[in-house]
């Protein structure tokens, strides 16, 4: 086989295939044959069949893993430049630190997703859970995006650092809050849009509501049309429904404690 049709092979995994005592793959064995595949060049591997699999596609570059079931938590933790696509739903903790690259969700994606990305892409298609967004971050030019279709509950963009969270609301019942509480709690860098009703007691400590600019409109435009692109769906673009939440300041803590203790 030449090395071009190699790099353009495909190599489908069964992560449910049982030992001797009715056990699916291990963790272990599924993300050792999945870098045994992408060292020899592959660049598509197919897992078909996963069933809570943990840390699949960690620390890996550029290649493309297509995801049928449900992985489990750290799903791309530490990625770095692989593209990342799940037809299901996934747990906790997905996209841990990542680099870059992307990671695209055909459901939910539940707690802690996104904890401390300093780059590449999240998007969800639906719904996501409590404290998401946590310790995002950016530097110069490369920054993190997050983009949540449906609603998420509590703390999202908590200590937040930099880079940006975007929340659709779709399927959400009129005059319903997109979002949970403490959003922005201790955000420090960084900024959210909420596509819905906010109110300031949703609000964490360090956060604001401000005005929407012109660059925010263009960032807006750019991270709805790759939502489009990747699930097929239409987002009206009416700007007076969008809500930006941004730092009050780089220190948000600032004079809730004794400084003799600090």
């Amino acid at each position: 086989m030449s090395e071009d049709e190699l790099m353009d092979q495909c190599v489908v995994i069964d992560a449910d295939r049982r030992d001797e005592l009715g056990h699916p793959m291990g963790y272990r064995e599924l993300n050792e044959r999945i870098r045994e595949a992408v060292s020899k060049g592959c660049k598509n591997v197919v897992l078909n069949n996963v069933l809570g699999q943990r840390y699949i596609g960690s620390t890996i570059g550029v290649a493309r893993i297509e995801i049928h079931g449900t992985p489990g938590n750290d799903l791309g933790a530490f990625l770095n430049g692989a593209t990342i696509e799940v037809f299901g739903n996934a747990q906790d903790v997905t996209g841990n630190t990542m680099n870059a690259g992307r990671i695209i969700v055909h459901g939910n994606a539940w707690d802690i997703t996104g904890l401390a990305a300093r780059g590449g892409t999240i998007l969800i298609r639906d719904d996501a859970g409590y404290r998401v967004g946590i310790n995002m971050k950016e530097y110069e030019d490369t920054k993190p995006s997050l983009i949540i279709g449906g609603s998420v509950r509590d703390y999202l963009g908590e200590y937040m650092a930099g880079g940006s969270i975007l929340v659709l609301g779709t399927g959400v019942t009129e005059g319903q809050s997109p979002i949970g509480l403490y959003i922005g709690a201790g955000i420090h860098g960084g900024r959210l849009f909420i596509r819905g009703k906010v109110e300031s007691y949703q609000l964490g400590a360090g956060a604001t509501i401000t005005d929407i600019a012109e660059d925010d409109i263009e960032e807006l435009e750019s991270m709805i049309s790759e939502y489009e692109l990747a699930f097929g769906k239409k987002i009206e673009r009416d700007w007076s429904k969008f809500v930006k939440i941004a730092p009050q300041d780089s220190r948000p803590f600032k004079g809730y404690y004794d400084k003799t203790l600090i």
